[in-house]
């Protein structure tokens, strides 16, 4: 009997309660977790909670770090749910007391999106193209790029944000194609941006699913039926880099690291991290330019290496918008 199996023998007839955010993406992506927990022999009910994040259409950096996830952590440790389903991106580096991140579910393609009038790719939009965004990476990273865009901050859900290209208010928008993906969006997508030209946020495409500290039993439950081990090593790797920039999720960060197949000292085949990292930093007026560091390393070091990327880009002056 494998571990999956006897998990859901265990556990057939158990309710458990997850906390979520009620909009559509956050609702499509704790479906999935749902899913996963009902082949393992659970009952599921999902509870949609209301967070600052979905009530404010003030910039992100205005309301602050933690704007879309605290209600949600807060009914968990409440005990109005035993499970809470977040995007791993909008989630604080700083461990919350009280909870403990039982999984992290397999990553969707990580990459950020362009949905452009006429079906344009990035480099067919005219200069004074105007494109959207809500994330002070992906407008660092557009205008870094020289295309001489005008990059506009946006807020609202996913249908909001595309609404805004529809009704030509904007030439395109940029979002994060698991977010497309789980939404049924995929059509729209006029490119999928390269990581070269764009990288992700750290943790972008994956779920954090998280239980309280003291209920071993669910976090058991969890790790066991949904924790994908390739993608939290790589996300954990990611966010060290996050966390020793002293950047909050809403910083002109990126980073993205993969488990790939490498050869060791004798030609054996073996798995390792490999990693890039960017962060802005001003130039001269509103110009910006990304600094770029990359590494590879054990996957048994990906919080090391995360560090490490981290301390060469504050060496080459990420500092300066950063922290």
């Amino acid at each position: 009997m494998n571990k999956v199996t006897d998990t859901a023998d265990r556990n057939v007839g158990r309710t458990i309660r997850i906390g979520t955010r009620g909009s559509r993406l956050a609702m499509a992506q704790t479906g999935t977790i749902a899913a996963m927990l009902q082949s393992a022999g659970c009952r599921v009910e999902l509870v949609p909670i209301s967070t600052p994040g979905d009530r404010s259409s003030a910039p992100i950096a205005e309301i602050g770090v933690g704007v879309f996830t605290s209600a949600v952590r807060e009914a968990l440790l409440e005990g109005q749910v035993d499970v809470a389903v977040h995007s791993y991106k909008d989630l604080p580096t700083a461990p919350e007391p009280g909870i403990a991140l039982a999984a992290v579910s397999k990553r969707e393609d990580p990459r950020d999106a362009l949905v452009a009038r006429d079906g344009l790719t990035l480099g067919e939009l005219p200069p004074g193209s105007r494109v959207g965004t809500g994330s002070p990476r992906r407008m660092a990273q557009l205008r870094a790029l020289g295309l001489g865009l005008d990059v506009v901050p946006i807020r609202g859900n996913i249908d909001t944000r595309l609404s805004k290209v529809t009704s030509g208010e904007l030439d395109a928008v940029v979002l994060a194609r698991a977010g497309l993906a789980r939404t049924d969006r995929l059509g729209l997508v006029t490119e999928v941006l390269d990581p070269i030209q764009m990288v992700p946020a750290p943790a972008q495409g994956a779920l954090a699913v998280e239980t309280r500290a003291d209920d071993v039993d669910t976090e058991h439950l969890l790790h066991t039926v949904v924790d994908d081990a390739a993608t939290r090593v790589a996300v954990t790797a990611e966010r060290a880099l996050l966390a020793a920039l002293e950047a909050g999720c809403s910083a002109p960060v990126g980073a993205l690291a993969e488990v790939v197949e490498d050869l060791n000292g004798e030609g054996a085949v073996v798995e390792r991290l490999s990693m890039v990292g960017v962060a802005a930093t001003a130039v001269e007026g509103d110009a910006v330019q990304m600094l770029r560091a990359s590494a590879t390393a054990d996957t048994s070091e990906a919080d090391k290496l995360g560090r490490m990327l981290a301390a060469e880009l504050l060496d080459l002056g990420a500092g300066a918008v950063s922290r």
